[in-house]
């Protein structure tokens, strides 16, 4: 810093590489921080330092490039000086100085919440514009190596989500993309099914200009675009309906029925012959548009290694959200967007199967990325949906109402189970080198929680060398086990990851993960009201058992094992990712790493 006479010059005029804590740095000048005082700034090719000048205390504050979302030039305006090196005659303690700034846009971490991301500005000053314009062209140089931020989004904003904040959620986060000069076309929707709508029939020359979909809303909104992007786009095998499970498992009477979890093993072959492959598109609700010719000349693989799902929070529960980015806060899943987290997240294809008049067997295909429930979680969707003036309290209310009636309800659930007689883990490796594994709930005494860099999902399964019959070994394997349970129950759930919300705060499934490959079955047979209502108590509590009863079934299936469900007598609705899907006959199946999410995974 020099200074002659009553003039100030801040900051050394040239810019200089120079060793900072023994490594080499791309840049080190001397700035006055706003609301700080007079700095040393040290950039390195990963993180930027700053001492105060003066100081007996030798730490440095430190922000990652990782970090860091946007640099911008503010032009001459104040800085602001709280502490300064001893006698400095020409800066005064508690004035504004007019120089030239920039700012560095980024975050830390909250105390309380690890997970939730608090934006932090530091603005620097300098007497020297060129200085200052040297280390914003500098670091935003660097920014732009920054592998996997995204450029170009369609954001779709749900005005009536939740508590209708969707607009508000969006115009509150929106000044981070534009900072962080992500180029966003905004459509905010007017109807029900009109993203669905926009999804399934934007062409996918244009789908391949965007980097991403950014939904602002809740889970159910989430569930339209997803299904949206993927009815068009994937092809895969159905599951098998509940008329092949028939065929499979040959009914010899009473002794394959399974009221107690008894297994039922039938071999077999050449599986894949028996399921057609998804030749059109199948319609979400009664809407769908097939692409044209052109347009299949552009190629749109899914899964797509690039291509990124992100969510704002707006919702009455968010359950996604907490599971991908570990809180329900808008600034934190802006951030994760904008600074190009990824994560994988499994996907279910849930297919509804009824007969045409023409006697022929219709698939009607939906695909969830949270949970699907039948019997109490049908009944409380329904309910709600009587009482949407109520906002997210509605859900609490139908809740209570729903659990007062204590319906049940008649159904048979047939499931594949793959080796399910083995006590321990067990591996083994099918015909193309992909890990088998089967575990079931009981025999696992270990819960490993999904979280930042999890082990279990980072092994990610290779798409681009086997194709889409990696996602479905079940279809290609030499020996399969079924079984099935049948009677009373109060629900029937099959959930994809784990379901944390505000309300339950390990989920349904406190170890499930967010790309293992596994679809957790939970059967909840009819039982005494007390007994119930306990169950549920165990779900609002961290730590709880949900799942240690008698009348609790938990059945772990492996990437992909698939289940069939069939109801008798009164029947209820299936409450896909929050909307009502209403099937007699359903049966399902989870994708590994269908999709990734601009998002990191929870912290610890």
């Amino acid at each position: 810093m020099e200074r002659e006479g009553n003039d100030c010059d801040v900051g050394d005029t040239s810019l200089t590489a120079s060793l900072f804590d023994g490594e080499a740095s791309v840049l080190s000048s001397t700035f006055l921080l706003d609301h700080v005082g007079e700095v040393t700034v040290t950039f390195h090719s990963d993180r930027l330092y700053w001492k105060l000048v003066g100081s007996l205390d030798n730490a440095a504050t430190e922000i990652k490039l990782s970090e860091i979302y946007a640099v911008e030039l503010n032009g001459h305006g104040s800085i602001y000086i709280s502490s300064l090196p001893p006698a400095p005659e020409c800066l005064l303690l508690g004035e504004d100085i007019q120089m030239f700034r920039f700012t560095v846009h980024g975050f830390i971490r909250s105390k309380n919440q690890p997970s939730q991301c608090i934006l932090a500005d530091y603005t620097f000053g300098h007497t020297n514009l060129q200085v200052c314009r040297k280390w914003v062209n500098q670091l935003n140089a660097s920014l732009k190596q920054e592998v996997g931020r995204p450029k170009n989004l369609l954001v779709f904003v749900h005005p009536r989500s939740g508590k209708g904040n969707g607009c508000r959620t969006w115009e509150a986060v929106a000044p981070i993309f534009s900072r962080a000069r992500v180029e966003t076309k905004v459509i905010v929707t007017e109807k029900a099914g009109e993203a669905f709508d926009v999804m399934s029939s934007i062409t996918n020359m244009e789908l391949n200009s965007y980097d991403g979909v950014v939904a602002v809303g809740g889970d159910g909104f989430f569930n339209e675009i997803l299904n949206g992007f993927l009815s068009p786009r994937f092809k895969a095998p159905y599951p098998p309906t509940p008329s092949d499970f028939v065929h499979v498992v040959k009914d010899n009477g009473d002794a394959l029925v399974n009221e107690e979890d008894e297994i039922v093993a039938e071999t077999s072959n050449k599986m894949e012959d028996q399921f057609p492959l998804i030749s059109s598109p199948k319609k979400f609700g009664s809407r769908i548009s097939n692409l044209n010719s052109e347009d299949k000349a552009a190629e749109f693989p899914v899964p797509n290694e690039w291509f990124r799902f992100g969510i704002i929070p707006a919702g009455s529960t968010d359950a996604i959200v907490i599971c991908t980015t570990g809180t329900r806060d808008p600034i934190t899943s802006a951030l994760h967007i904008v600074l190009g987290k990824r994560v994988h997240l499994d996907i279910a294809q849930v297919v509804r199967w009824k007969m045409t008049p023409s006697s022929e067997v219709e698939p009607n295909v939906r695909y969830a990325a949270s949970f699907s429930g039948y019997g109490f979680y049908g009944d409380v969707i329904t309910e709600s949906e009587k009482y949407r003036w109520m906002g997210p309290k509605r859900y609490d209310y139908a809740g209570t109402m729903v659990f007062l009636k204590h319906r049940s309800y008649e159904a048979e659930i047939a499931y594949l189970d793959v080796e399910s007689d083995e006590i321990n883990l067990t591996s083994k490796r099918d015909y193309q080198g992909n890990l088998i594994r089967a575990i079931r709930s009981s025999h696992v005494s270990e819960r490993r929680i999904c979280r930042t860099n999890c082990n279990v999902c980072n092994e990610k399964p290779n798409h681009a060398s086997v194709g889409v019959c990696s996602l479905t070994p079940h279809l290609n394997s030499e020996e399969t086990r079924w079984a099935r349970s049948k009677g009373h129950f109060l629900s029937v759930g099959a959930a994809v990851i784990s379901c944390r919300n505000e309300k339950a705060p390990d989920g349904l499934v406190a170890d499930a993960h967010l790309s293992d490959g596994f679809l957790h079955l939970i059967l909840i047979r009819d039982c005494p009201h007390a007994s119930y209502l306990w169950h549920l108590t165990q779900l609002t509590r961290r730590g709880g058992s949900p799942l240690n009863f008698k009348f609790v079934e938990h059945h772990k299936l492996l990437q992909t094992p698939a289940f069939t469900f069939t109801s008798s007598g009164d029947e209820s609705v299936w409450n896909v990712d929050g909307e009502i899907f209403q099937a007699h006959q359903l049966s399902a199946q989870v994708f590994r790493g269908l999709v990734s999410m601009f998002a990191s995974g929870p912290e610890v």
